[in-house]
């Protein structure tokens, strides 16, 4: 849990058979699906595609992959104003989208640039999805906050609205799938209604992983530390930047072992589990931000 109050299907067809089609001549390059396609299909298509990451899933709190078709160069997508995430090659391109939470179910689109400096609009489809409520008891100086915390919990926010922001260049070769950052149960906890001492708050944005105090947080993906700290709910608190927009955060650790700037591999320490911050006992916090939508990991974790 975190201090963050809230500021598809995979919709290629199948890029094997694609290929092979397209590699016999320009002429048989195929179109980014129509929007009526896009509307058509499911809003959950995690089986179509195993092995691609992160899975699809039109919903909020999701991820929704839009095909945007072959082009030379890759282009360049936006949800809003915020850039979006895009991957592929000259045949066929891909813009990741992170739903957020508070998305309403229905219509959206994303807007595409183009080559020649035109701009056109891709459409999708988020359904609907019912989150559970959990009821939770904690402190309670965490839900009713004193002039002096809610202050803190101001200057908290502001800044990691800015941490939030980071936009780097992606790696040519990033795979997406990533690995658990602990061993442990995971909770099914993402998009949860959460409920403080009988006071409704904003949904859950991450996954909470059951691991005792001192067990090492590891990094799910090569990725820099862009800002670490103790914050008010968050506590002891791990940001790291895998590129394109593609952020990871770690909370209410117990220790911190990497500073900003530290560049960590796939299966380095970076922290260890804790009960600091609003809490009910000893665990990891892992949240998953995509275009500065909190999405839900499991979407990029086999299993």
């Amino acid at each position: 849990m975190h201090n963050i109050r809230p500021t598809s299907p995979d919709l290629l067809t199948s890029s094997l058979n694609r290929r092979h089609a397209l590699l016999g001549t320009l002429g048989l390059l195929a179109l980014p699906m129509t929007t009526h396609a896009v509307a058509a299909a499911p809003a959950k298509a995690k089986n179509a595609h195993p092995d691609v990451w992160p899975h699809a899933s039109q919903v909020p709190g999701g991820v929704a992959r839009l095909s945007l078709g072959p082009s030379a160069k890759r282009p360049t997508a936006f949800s809003g104003d915020v850039p979006l995430l895009v991957l592929g090659d000259a045949i066929e391109w891909t813009a990741l989208v992170g739903i957020p939470l508070a998305a309403t179910p229905g219509e959206a689109s994303i807007t595409v640039r183009t080559e020649n400096g035109g701009e056109k609009q891709v459409a999708y489809t988020v359904a609907d999805k019912r989150y559970r409520e959990q009821r939770l008891t904690v402190a309670p100086r965490t839900v009713d906050l004193s002039p002096e915390d809610e202050a803190r919990y101001v200057r908290e926010r502001d800044h990691q609205a800015g941490v939030m922001a980071t936009l780097t260049e992606l790696r040519p070769d990033a795979s997406l799938q990533m690995r658990v950052p602990v061993p442990g149960r995971r909770s099914s906890s993402f998009g949860l209604r959460r409920v403080f001492n009988g006071q409704s708050r904003n949904p859950h944005s991450g996954m909470d992983i059951a691991a005792g105090t001192g067990t090492p947080v590891l990094a799910p993906l090569p990725g820099r530390v862009i800002d670490t700290g103790d914050y008010f709910f968050n506590g002891g608190t791990v940001w790291l930047d895998h590129g394109g927009g593609l952020l990871t955060m770690y909370c209410h650790l117990s220790r911190i072992d990497v500073k900003v700037g530290d560049v960590l591999k796939t299966g380095e320490p970076l922290a260890a589990v804790g009960a600091t911050g609003r809490v009910t006992g000893p665990h990891l916090h892992w949240g998953v931000m995509l275009n500065r939508a909190m999405v839900d990991p499991a979407l990029f974790v086999a299993g």
